[in-house]
């Protein structure tokens, strides 16, 4: 059936499916996968659907959608901010987001946690890595993510507590196994090197997220499978 003649509910079941078929085939528990309902461009309306269906985690890729959605739904819901942070909107961005995926250089770290300092709060993140090399992405290569990794972590109002990445597209998601499997060796290494966890891997979107999932991702981001593509 298609997406748009099916509710949000019904889609979120779906994906739900999903999750726990390649939790069940890596051998996972279906509680070590965070489904993130990336609701960028979406309306509260859509939201509150999802809401009302049990979902909890939602993605904004810009700050002013972040900050005044937010406001309009309980305490409960998790904001992720899972799109690129310009410098200028740190102040707006930190109050209300209880997960930044997208710490991408140590200019960016640096500002993020004087101005968390600032504000008397400290702010869970994710240090992106360009696993994929390309170009138009942002984030750390993988040779660079141990040195930045060392500098982040004694910053002392950010909390990191894993990686994102955001490998080239490939219709195919069976060849964009090999990125997701990279970031997991690469988070592997850093922890054995460092002696610090960094348990969660965001990564996989409605495409591929099943791939994902079965390379060890914790957090998977979806959107159009969910609300349908872009209005």
């Amino acid at each position: 059936m298609a997406l748009f003649a099916m509710s949000i509910a019904e889609n979120l079941a779906r994906i739900e499916s999903g999750i726990a078929t390649a939790c069940q085939k890596s051998v996972r528990s279906r509680g070590a996968v965070k489904l993130v309902a990336v609701s960028k461009t979406k309306p509260n309306g859509m939201i509150t659907e999802a809401v009302a269906a049990g979902q909890i985690d939602f993605g904004e890729n810009k700050v002013q959608e972040l900050i005044t959605k937010s406001p309009a739904f309980p305490d409960g819901i998790q904001w992720h901010l899972i799109g690129h942070l310009q410098k200028n909107k740190i102040r707006k961005a930190l109050p209300f987001c209880d997960l930044l995926h997208t710490l991408d250089s140590l200019e960016l770290a640096g500002q993020v946690d004087r101005i968390a300092g600032e504000l008397g709060i400290t702010t869970k993140a994710l240090v992106q890595v360009n696993i994929s090399e390309d170009e138009a992405k942002f984030g750390f290569g993988e040779n660079e993510t141990a040195e930045a990794l060392e500098k982040i972590t004694n910053l002392p109002n950010l909390e990191i507590v894993g990686l994102m990445t955001i490998p080239v597209f490939d219709p195919d998601p069976e060849n964009t196994r090999i990125h997701f499997a990279n970031l997991r060796k690469l988070r592997d290494r850093l922890e054995q090197a460092s002696g610090r966890k960094l348990p969660e891997l965001s990564m996989g979107m409605s495409h591929d997220y099943e791939v994902a999932i079965e390379e060890g991702a914790t957090l998977v981001r979806v959107g159009s499978s969910i609300f349908g593509e872009r209005g």
